[in-house]
């Protein structure tokens, strides 16, 4: 679940049992190596103090735990001003002293600290940090433990913060790069008004559309390389792959990838298909929000279809047994996606019967909720 602390949003990163598992195995690493010896272990305040928490409880042997706080963040940015604040209090010569540090992305906190310890005559001084950014990192003291690499993004929770927010969440965070996306995966049976619907909320908040159905034309027409791939399936009558579909989904969202959201038409039919496209807009920092479907009885579906096949000249529309397949075929296959979504509790029906300006305010209402 993503979460809003300040003006930013913030999407799962490191839940907490993958946290404990690293610190354990942090621990199992330290224990070995220091052995009887007692030592002392520093927090760096204030972001270590869950860190250093969850350790010493699980140290398995005699420990001492003290503090050090410094001053180094101002909003997501690493600033080169490292102040100390709280010093230490203890004499500490010839122990060994275990830095315990939440993260260590530029290293400049680091530096401070072999500056405090440089005349503290310890026996040694070996430095934990839970997590790490080598992209980030730029100096030369060696970091004896490491308990996870992770990119140079900024991260909440668990000790953690973004302007005084987030230390108490138990799950760590990453921060999302693409901020107020809404997308939604829009539903309905033939005739229930989909693309008309689908052109009136695209206007309004200012989306983009994508049909497959469009897209799948404009690759093959344009004889680009997905499109020339999907045609060789289709050619042969194939099922194109959904890797193929998603990878052209994928292009047109990187085309608009300043959009205020996205519009799928089309997409997903199935569980594998939806899971991809969860994927795929999680590769992009975003999600899906929203399964909007339109729900209207059979009937009025049937006599929509058979009034627009007076004029349409589709010949699926103008024959009541192929109308009722087309309409039994839909519910078979969103029956399995509305209990995908639901799962996520983003499933939203819609009364779809009604007039056009009716329906799109209904629809807007469920998206004026997100």
């Amino acid at each position: 679940m993503v979460v809003k602390l300040h003006d930013l949003y913030f999407k799962p990163f490191v839940n907490a049992n993958e946290l404990d598992g690293v610190v354990q195995r942090m621990v199992n690493e330290i224990a070995a190596d220091i052995g009887d010896e007692i030592p002392v272990f520093v927090g760096i305040m204030n972001g270590s103090f869950m860190f250093v928490s969850d350790f010493v409880k699980k140290y398995p042997n005699p420990c001492e735990v003290t503090f050090i706080k410094l001053a180094s963040y101002e909003g997501v940015k690493s600033t080169e001003d490292i102040q100390r604040l709280i010093g230490l209090t203890q004499d500490l010569t010839g122990r060994t002293v275990v830095i315990l540090e939440d993260i260590i992305d530029s290293g400049n906190t680091l530096e401070e600290v072999h500056r405090i310890f440089k005349n503290e005559n310890v026996k040694q001084l070996l430095i934990a940090t839970l997590f790490y950014k080598p992209e980030a990192y730029n100096k030369d003291f060696k970091l004896h433990y490491i308990g996870k690499e992770i990119p140079n993004k900024f991260i909440v929770g668990y000790g953690l913060d973004y302007d005084g927010l987030g230390r108490d969440l138990p799950d760590v965070y990453q921060l999302k790069t693409t901020q107020h996306m809404t997308n939604i995966v829009l539903f309905g049976p033939p005739g229930a008004g989909k693309g008309t619907q689908a052109n009136f909320l695209k206007e309004k908040y200012d989306l983009v559309h994508i049909s497959t159905g469009d897209v799948f034309r404009y690759n093959i027409k344009n004889e680009t390389a997905l499109g020339m791939l999907a045609k060789s399936y289709m050619d042969k009558g194939e099922l194109v792959p959904d890797q193929v579909t998603i990878d052209m989904l994928n292009k047109e969202v990187e085309k608009n990838a300043d959009a205020n959201g996205f519009i799928f038409d089309g997409f997903p039919r199935t569980n594998a298909q939806a899971k991809a496209l969860d994927e795929l807009m999680d590769s992009k920092d975003s999600q899906i929000n929203a399964m909007v479907a339109l729900e209207v009885d059979d009937e009025v579906l049937v006599e929509r279809l058979l009034k627009r096949g007076e004029t349409s000249g589709r010949a699926d529309d103008a024959d009541e047994s192929i109308i009722r397949n087309r309409i039994k075929e839909y519910y078979d296959k969103t029956a399995i996606l509305k209990d995908y979504y639901s799962a996520q509790d983003k499933y939203y029906g819609v009364d779809g019967v009604g007039s056009i300006e009716d329906i799109t305010e209904r629809l807007s209402a469920v998206i004026d909720k997100l």
